[in-house]
């Protein structure tokens, strides 16, 4: 049932998820669901849960073999062809789960983080930066893709040439990132002013 409110969601749009519409999918009657799922919200949450295992699959894979630059690149490409090809999904995973949720759901979003995590490690940032960096890094590709996915970029410019460029902004801005043991950076993370 998940997957078929998943492909809903593909279709039709995440704000479109309904109950009706995946008991009609799955040729079953609207009350025959609450055997499976709490309702709507319930079912949300479950088609979120499984984009995000999902989505850290495909970030995982992607990164596999690869390090540093090469592999953020790859999980970028990666990050934009999932938002693209599974737009409902993705949509689904921009809620973080809820405290009250079940700490396997939590543990799952948190999939892609360790991704991101592992690859940070490949350019030698400091421990205290990683969760800072980790939101930027979601933050750019997230604004890029959901603008691309509303139709957002009308100029003629190539817009895969665009993302190459926010891509290859994110490597550079990462290889010089203020490391703690560089001589220039007062041990507060400032700037030293001579």
């Amino acid at each position: 049932m998940t997957e078929q409110a998943a492909r809903v969601c593909d279709e039709e749009g995440f704000d479109r998820l309904s109950l009706a519409a995946v008991a009609k999918r799955c040729g079953v009657a609207v009350p025959s669901l609450y055997k499976h799922v709490g309702g709507l919200e319930a079912l949300r949450r479950e088609v979120g849960t499984a984009a995000a295992a999902e989505i850290a699959r495909v970030l995982g894979d992607a990164a596999i073999g690869r390090s540093g630059a090469d592999a953020l690149r790859a999980v970028a490409r990666a990050y934009r062809d999932y938002a693209r090809t599974r737009p409902g999904r993705y949509a689904a995973l921009q809620q973080a789960p809820r405290p009250e949720d079940d700490a396997g759901a939590a543990a799952v979003f948190y999939r892609s983080v360790e991704v991101l995590a592992s690859i940070l490690a490949g350019f030698g940032l400091p421990d205290e930066a990683r969760i800072d960096v980790i939101r930027w890094l979601r933050g750019t590709l997230h604004g890029f893709v959901d603008l691309e996915l509303r139709g957002g970029f009308g100029l003629p410019q190539s817009v895969d040439g665009s993302f190459e460029v926010v891509v290859e902004a994110l490597v550079q801005t990462l290889r010089n990132w203020p490391r703690a043991e560089d001589p220039e950076q007062e041990p507060d993370g400032s700037a030293g002013l001579g």
